[in-house]
């Protein structure tokens, strides 16, 4: 069973897509932003006939501690159009930086309203992923949180494309917010290209790994960079190959029945943790490609 399997996931490139930070992630952003932001990354996907999963952080459906139903009904829209929801935690914060016991009360409490909302659909969550992919710094500490989320019935949504595309956007939002379109133009064309040799370079990764290109999953953020741009990404990955596929789907690649016993203080691709949890650190590629400097410039985050 196990060579059928290498000998199908190794003769096609599929690609599952993963949205974090739903409803929205950006500067400046109010509930009109957030129905923006998701309708123009729906539409994009549908138009690709892509699925996707979003993970939710239920923290931004309340405004001063009250919720905004109008940002629960964006959260049902995404359903009814037939994408999935998964848990990002309530709060967003990092698991390296939160005692453990209050993070896991994060899960918990990041289901109060994702959970009743997939039973609308006749479904349950299914997938969790951690913020920031902060998954614990000890052995212990990620047996722990594993244990908790499968009593939860929840499966860890792993990563093998991962970026810097939230710095894209954070210098995408400043340049909109600052009506300096020229920029906001070039920072968009820069990150096409750059998600392009990234995934290049993670393609690379895999078949020096495992001797083929896995099935990826790829992570980016519900923000207006995707809102307005993600039809351009998903394009040139279709025509480098890719079919776009549900999480469920990509999971079923024998790659990720490997363990995760990254330990360290970064949150890193998945092809990168196994090449550390199987003491094979000498087999991650040099050379992962980097934000440009004039969009670290842009982001104001080379300042801080």
């Amino acid at each position: 069973m196990q060579v059928i399997l290498w000998f199908i996931f190794s003769q096609i490139n599929m690609m599952s897509v993963t949205v974090d930070d739903l409803p929205g992630a950006g500067l400046r952003i109010e509930t009109q932003d957030y129905a923006e932001i998701l309708q123009g990354i729906q539409n994009q996907l549908k138009s690709f006939d892509a699925p996707a999963i979003g993970f939710v952080n239920e923290t931004k459906l309340y405004r001063d501690e009250k919720l905004q139903v109008e940002r629960l009904a964006l959260l049902r829209a995404w359903m009814k159009a037939g994408y999935e929801l998964g848990n990002h935690t309530f709060s967003h914060h990092s698991l390296h930086r939160t005692e453990l016991t209050d993070y896991l009360v994060d899960i918990k409490k990041g289901e109060t309203l994702l959970r009743p909302l997939l039973a609308e659909f006749g479904q349950v969550p299914r997938y969790f992923r951690h913020p920031m992919l902060h998954t614990g710094q000890t052995m212990e500490t990620k047996a722990k949180v594993h244990s908790f989320l499968k009593e939860l019935g929840y499966q860890i949504a792993p990563v093998t494309i991962d970026s810097s595309e939230w710095i894209y956007a954070r210098a995408y939002d400043r340049a909109l917010l600052d009506r300096e379109q020229d920029l906001a133009s070039r920072i968009a064309n820069d990150y096409v290209r750059y998600m392009l040799d990234k995934t290049a370079y993670f393609e690379r990764q895999s078949e020096v790994l495992l001797g083929r290109n896995m099935a990826q999953t790829l992570l980016i953020h519900a923000n207006r960079l995707n809102r307005d741009h993600l039809n351009r990404l998903l394009g040139d990955l279709k025509d480098r190959g890719y079919r776009f596929v549900t999480l469920e789907e990509a999971l079923k690649d024998p790659a990720y029945q490997m363990e995760d016993r990254f330990t360290g203080r970064g949150g890193i691709t998945w092809l990168h943790r196994w090449c550390i949890g199987e003491g094979k650190r000498d087999l991650i590629l040099p050379n992962e490609p980097e934000a440009s400097p004039f969009v670290m410039d842009a982001s104001g985050l080379a300042s801080e």
